[in-house]
């Protein structure tokens, strides 16, 4: 079998499980701080009414009928018989720990063999991560947290109103990993105002941090957002896509080899949207920067020599 250029979350799960694992999505009726007026109001300027989601059925819908309406979807269409239930819109922890503790339960069923939780790096603490901590330990069901990161960036996240900056989520991911839970960070690899300079270190940071995943996206445009608005008036330009095809390259070269890679572009719903992956389909460009990573004889973890004390490499 031909060597992958990265680090697959389709291959990671198979190896883990010993057969093909699918994501069923669950939708929440929930919002964020950042949109409440807890922290702020109006939500990061990326941000659509879906809450970063699409492709989910109603939140009125119970867990239970979520999971029970897309495992047969999927797995007819895939034939799978093992699943991750994904809570993915807004910030799936920003609600009462009792509130949180009833929608994880009703998840943890026969063919369910992890739960994936969206959230912010602000939106956790002590008592919700000793609960998701007891799940898998008693269930035996596996528990990753994906946080929000975006970019290492802090003047970029104070731009697209994050309300939150770098130790947020620094903290995170050393108390996720403290109580034996998986992290994973989502990123964005052209904001507008950063360089590849900041791509690099974003890779540099999650992977001195331990980060176990990385989910890599592509900046989109959702009608009716403040970011939208700022691009019609000229406030900003997009980076191309060869430009983002550079700095997927350079991420993964950056990037732990041990570090798991959900996906190195981000799929985008097309309706309500005035830009999504340059008008084009994302396996196309997922191809592209695999194709050229081989061409160029690269892969992931290509230029991870930084960490270890690696000034002292003269004296050993």
């Amino acid at each position: 079998m031909e060597k992958e250029v990265y680090k697959a979350y389709s291959s990671y799960l198979k190896d883990k499980y010993g057969e093909k694992v699918y994501k069923l999505p669950v939708k929440l009726p929930l919002t964020c701080p950042n949109r409440d007026g807890n922290l702020s109001k109006g939500g990061c300027t990326f941000c659509g009414e879906e809450g970063g989601s699409f492709e989910n059925l109603s939140s009125c819908l119970s867990v239970e009928d979520q999971l029970s309406r897309n495992r047969d979807h999927i797995g007819k269409k895939y034939k799978a018989k093992k699943f991750i239930a994904y809570f993915q819109n807004f910030s799936n922890t920003y609600m009462p720990l009792e509130d949180f503790k009833t929608y994880i339960n009703q998840a943890l069923q026969e063919d369910i063999v992890g739960i994936s939780i969206s959230t912010r790096p602000d939106c956790i603490n002590s008592k919700y991560l000793q609960f998701l901590s007891d799940i898998q330990y008693n269930k035996g069901i596996d528990i990753t947290i994906e946080l929000g990161l975006q970019t290492v960036n802090y003047h970029s996240l104070r731009k697209v109103n994050r309300g939150h900056g770098l130790a947020e989520f620094i903290e995170a991911v050393i108390n996720i990993r403290a109580y034996g839970l998986r992290s994973c960070a989502h990123v964005i690899l052209n904001l507008p105002w950063d360089d590849m300079t900041d791509v690099m270190e974003t890779a540099r940071v999650i992977s001195a941090l331990g980060v176990n995943e990385v989910k890599l996206h592509s900046l989109y445009l959702m009608e009716n957002t403040i970011l939208a608005a700022q691009y019609e008036k000229g406030e900003f330009e997009l980076h191309s896509r060869e430009e983002y095809i550079k700095r997927a390259i350079t991420f993964l070269e950056y990037l732990d080899p041990e570090i798991v890679v959900q996906r190195i572009i981000g799929r985008a719903p097309e309706e309500g949207a005035i830009f999504v992956n340059w008008q084009e389909s994302w396996w196309k460009i997922r191809d592209e920067i695999v194709h050229r990573m081989k061409h160029e004889n690269t892969c992931q973890g290509k230029r991870f020599d930084y960490l270890g004390g690696k000034a002292l490499g003269i004296f050993n």
